[in-house]
């Protein structure tokens, strides 16, 4: 078994005021997912953490009795498990982000659906980046002024991708298989973790690596943290909320 460390931290919603995290972690004997809820501002629908929540017991289940299975199919199976079982609507349900690592003996296999990315490091040094950025490229692009361009382009041709009530989107996850024997390491992250790399750049992944096993995978949480401690305003890194939710996991191969 790889050495597995991985610690999670509340944020505040988007009026500032501390509320139960919208991440949930799911870990099985060989795979650990990170659900990341989305924030959803429609008073007629559950919060995007209960959606994370029971799309965690559904992907648990799933990765336990069929621990072969392509995961895109699992995905898409458990998304249909949580829309039978709760009566959703495509395009009127909360939402979540998904990142899946999952091993065996000789295969690793990751999955992302959304901003929540993946990063493996090979035993050569080289470091790839599974990240699903259609999402960032529709903000930066302007398409994504309002919520009704949000609700137009979640789950459509051209827009981007999220775990929801249409079992199809799961098809539109990214994904990629290698040999265990290359792998070093693996973090998977929330975008409440991502954003320190991504857009603060107090850290790059490799930084990242060496914090987590130097000081634990919590320290990681804390230096994003601490960094928006000193930005209470937004004024460096412009933000909806001061601190998002934070999920983040080191599976290490080579550390028992």
């Amino acid at each position: 078994m790889p050495r597995i460390d991985i610690a999670e931290q509340a944020g505040v919603g988007v009026h500032g005021r501390p509320r139960p995290t919208e991440d949930k972690v799911v870990t099985t004997g060989n795979a650990v997912v990170l659900l990341d809820g989305a924030t959803e501002f429609r008073d007629d629908l559950p919060s995007g953490g209960w959606y994370a929540a029971r799309l965690a017991e559904q992907l648990d289940v799933r990765l336990r009795e069929r621990p072969d299975d392509d995961l895109s199919a699992l995905l898409a199976d458990a998304i249909t498990g949580v829309t039978t079982e709760h009566d959703l609507r495509p395009g009127h349900s909360p939402s979540s982000t998904v990142a899946m690592l999952r091993w065996t003996e000789h295969r690793i296999d990751t999955l992302v659906l959304a901003d929540s990315p993946v990063v493996v490091f090979h035993r050569s040094g080289r470091m790839d980046v599974l990240a699903d950025d259609r999402l960032l490229a529709l903000r930066k692009g302007g398409a994504l002024r309002t919520r009704a361009d949000v609700s137009r382009l979640r789950n459509a041709e051209g827009g981007f991708w999220v775990a929801e009530a249409d079992p199809a989107a799961a098809g539109h996850a990214l994904h990629r298989s290698l040999p265990r024997a290359d792998v070093d390491a693996v973090l998977l992250a929330t975008d409440g973790v991502a954003i320190g790399v991504d857009e603060y750049r107090i850290l790059g992944w490799p930084d990242v690596l060496c914090l987590a096993r130097e000081k634990g995978a919590a320290a990681v949480l804390d230096t994003v943290r601490a960094a928006e401690h000193d930005d209470p305003d937004g004024a460096r890194w412009p933000r909806s909320k001061r601190h998002d939710d934070q999920a983040f996991a080191l599976i290490d191969f080579t550390r028992k």
